[in-house]
């Protein structure tokens, strides 16, 4: 038997994601409670704060039936239903909760936290989809998060939907843009959140993605750390708010020949049929 050493409270993970919440939310990218985050913890990383055979409670638990075989008896940090991000830093036992899924996907164990009497996230059942997916791709992998961005919010109103081109225009934007999403935005139909229709379609565009558009909605991002899906997002955000400043009066952007030049310089390889 494990007996833990440490508070919870001080585990790196649990810091970081209280530290991001506060930051989105100075942002204006997760106003009320609109913004959600998942981390999957490795059990090494758990053991010295708390024992994971110790179950605090276990609640139902909607999701989309039997959960994916590569997330079996995983266990999640993840920000509570109704979760108002302004808050997690200074009540995270209330607004985060560790949880482990079992085998049918009908109830999780609570190992920590939702102290207010809530479960996770009412997007959590997508965020374990996408899990799923990036996790077969990436062993590395293990954050979902999604907010409200302003810039990139807009900019689906103003700009085509189809991801080829909104892709490309983010690219020629900023220089970085290209080096740190090589493999572009994708963009789903506008579609009810919450429900099994939307998790599987962001499912299916993050097998080729890391960044996912909710048009009219928000945008959602996966990633080997925290620094790393809000590193996607705060790039993408930049280059959307530097277009909505200058599209109506765009005379220069960074070509086809150019992308291509930055692509060899930093070795990567851009997302198939953008650059001609």
């Amino acid at each position: 038997m494990t007996v833990a050493s440490k508070s919870i409270i001080e585990a790196n993970f649990v810091k970081e994601m209280a530290e991001l919440a506060s930051i989105m939310w100075l942002h204006g990218w997760d106003e009320r409670n609109g913004g959600n985050i998942s981390y999957i913890i490795d059990e090494d990383e758990l053991r010295p704060y708390l024992n994971p055979d110790h179950v605090k409670k276990s609640l139902p638990f909607n999701g989309f039936g039997e959960v994916p075989e590569n997330l079996v008896g995983k266990t999640f940090l993840v920000t509570a239903t109704g979760s108002y991000f302004k808050n997690v830093e200074k009540r995270p036992s209330e607004e985060l909760g560790i949880v482990r899924l079992n085998e049918r996907g009908d109830s999780i164990d609570v190992l920590w936290g939702f102290e207010a009497g809530r479960g996770p996230t009412s997007e959590f059942p997508t965020h374990l989809l996408s899990h799923s997916v990036r996790l077969a791709r990436n062993p590395n992998h293990k954050v979902i998060l999604h907010n409200h961005a302003t810039n990139i919010s807009a900019m689906t109103f103003v700009h085509s939907l189809d991801e080829k081109e909104l892709t490309r225009t983010l690219w020629g934007i900023i220089s970085e843009c290209l080096i740190v999403f090589p493999d572009g935005v994708s963009v789903i139909p506008w579609m009810v959140c919450g429900n099994r229709d939307i998790a599987e379609a962001t499912a299916e565009k993050m097998r080729d993605s890391r960044i996912v558009l909710w048009p009219h909605h928000g945008i959602l991002a996966s990633g080997d750390t925290f620094d790393d899906a809000y590193g996607l997002i705060e790039t993408v955000e930049k280059a959307a708010q530097i277009y909505m400043l200058t599209y109506r009066n765009v005379r220069a952007q960074i070509t086809d020949s150019q992308l291509k030049d930055l692509a060899q310089a930093f070795n990567v390889v851009p997302k198939d049929g953008i650059l001609h």
